[in-house]
């Protein structure tokens, strides 16, 4: 019986479990015929122009596998470049290139791939290697975002970027998200990047984990991750709340990048944001969902009161969708 003493103790501290996210959020809120939208990485990006969102330019996509032959032309005066899969998932099939010697590419991590690699890892996109449900895909050939200075310190081979989850188009919970050397340069909590919670009212970091441990300071930096301001902060939240307007989804996850020279641009949308927000925040989801559905503004709150000072202690708040 200790499982139903420990389920009863997290409903106590707000925290939104899988079951009710699933029933509650996503059932109710999420029609199933906007799934596909924010899925498909071409579409959303389609839907972000016409809504005057920013996002990292396109600089062309492979469909089919007989246009793998053209792949050199495609990449051709790109130095740096990003490939993904357009309907990918938590990160996964995604190569960044941050410039060349010779014939070679130089990943983010400082491996060199040669053009048949490079060629290799698109066709296992294609295949549907790293698409939902492992269905036949295209591979997206992307712009590189580049680091914002705010970030330099605290981010190891990668950029960081701000996942907000709304409700009912309103910003409920936001964090940020921290390459580090555990997880070879990639923002995802669940391979050991970083996620700190960010205050929604004022952008400030309040709170950060690592693998579900309270961390104050980055572990490959040595420079505190709690208290660092997000740039731009007003007009993260702002795109994000544009943004989930527009797809139409009432519990959606909008992922935010900050590039140096162009600002916050949209990088993906989820509708099934995983749960593993609430660990960055040491705070539950419910309480905030509540609150919106009885017409109060989250971004005008300060955290609540100890969520400042959390305990340097595991975060036992199990998950296990991607972050």
């Amino acid at each position: 019986m200790r499982w139903l003493f420990g389920a009863r103790r997290l409903r106590e501290l707000g925290v939104l479990g899988m079951n009710r996210r699933n029933a509650a959020c996503i059932l109710d809120h999420n029609p199933r015929a906007l799934f596909p939208l924010v899925d498909d990485k071409l579409r959303l990006q389609a839907l972000c122009g016409s809504i005057g969102v920013p996002t990292p330019a396109v600089y062309a996509t492979v469909t089919t596998h007989s246009r793998l032959r053209n792949l050199e032309k495609c990449l051709a005066g790109h130095a740096d470049f990003v490939i993904k899969p357009n309907r990918g998932s938590a990160g996964r099939g995604i190569l960044v290139v941050i410039g060349r010697d010779g014939d070679k590419f130089l990943r983010h991590n400082n491996e060199l791939w040669s053009a048949e690699q490079v060629r290799q890892h698109v066709s296992d996109i294609l295949s549907g290697m790293y698409s939902l449900g492992g269905r036949p895909d295209a591979a997206i050939i992307q712009q590189r975002v580049h680091l914002h200075s705010a970030f330099e310190s605290i981010a190891y081979k990668g950029i960081p970027d701000v996942r907000v989850v709304l409700y009912r188009d309103e910003p409920a919970m936001a964090m940020l998200r921290l390459p580090t050397r555990a997880s070879n340069g990639r923002a995802n909590l669940h391979q050991g990047g970083i996620g700190a919670g960010v205050d929604l009212a004022t952008g400030r970091t309040y709170h950060a984990v690592q693998r579900n441990r309270f961390v104050e300071r980055h572990p490959d930096t040595g420079v505190p991750v709690v208290g660092m301001q997000v740039p731009h902060w007003n007009e993260v939240l702002e795109m994000s709340a544009r943004v989930a307007a527009a797809v139409g989804l009432g519990y959606i996850g909008v992922d935010i990048v900050i590039d140096a020279e162009h600002g916050p641009m949209l990088l993906e949308a989820n509708a099934r944001p995983g749960l593993a927000i609430q660990i960055a925040n040491a705070q539950g989801l419910t309480p905030r969902l509540a609150a919106i559905d009885a017409g109060k503004h989250l971004r005008d709150r300060r955290p609540e009161v100890g969520a400042t000072k959390p305990e340097k202690k595991p975060v036992l708040i199990p998950d296990r969708q991607a972050a």
